[in-house]
């Protein structure tokens, strides 16, 4: 499936064939029922994204709300993003660590876990990390990566003596 330019939530999922919707809504029942208060979904990049609206933490480097999760239907799988879990080191191990211990098999990049039904994923692992990051850490997460970015910037510019 191509990007989607669905303006709803509702809209991008009467467009996905019923075995790749009923997944998406399987899995996105488990990041709403555990997401902390102060998210908002919505659809963006062409998915539906939870994310911190605009009128709350307004300084991001695109001009886009901070997406902190993200669920999609790609071509021949579905993705789930988690950019808290990509900012947390010890949050990214005890994800890959349940799919140890539930013996499913890890299909993941940075922040995506690639899957192609509710069940290769540890549901109850990821709502717990969904719910471990209030708004307000997710913003101070954001700002110290950005801080160490400018960090790097600015070495990396720095002449040699």
């Amino acid at each position: 499936m191509a990007t989607s330019s669905a303006k709803t939530v509702a809209e991008y999922l009467e467009s996905l064939p019923a075995e790749r919707r009923a997944a998406i809504e399987a899995v996105r029942k488990v990041v709403r029922k555990s997401l902390p208060k102060g998210y908002r979904e919505a659809m963006g990049y062409g998915m539906i994204v939870w994310q911190v609206p605009l009128d709350r933490y307004p300084d991001t480097y695109n001009g886009q709300p901070l997406c902190y999760a993200a669920l999609a239907a790609q071509r021949s799988y579905c993705a789930l993003y988690l950019m808290g879990v990509y900012q947390v080191p010890a949050q990214a191990a005890a994800l890959k660590a349940a799919f140890n211990t539930e013996g499913k098999k890890a299909d993941m990049g940075k922040s995506c876990i690639r899957f192609r039904a509710p069940e290769d994923l540890p549901l109850a692992t990821i709502g717990n990390l969904v719910a471990a990051t209030s708004v307000d850490a997710f913003i101070a997460q954001y700002e110290a990566s950005r801080k160490r970015k400018e960090r790097t910037s600015v070495r990396k510019r720095a002449p040699r003596r």
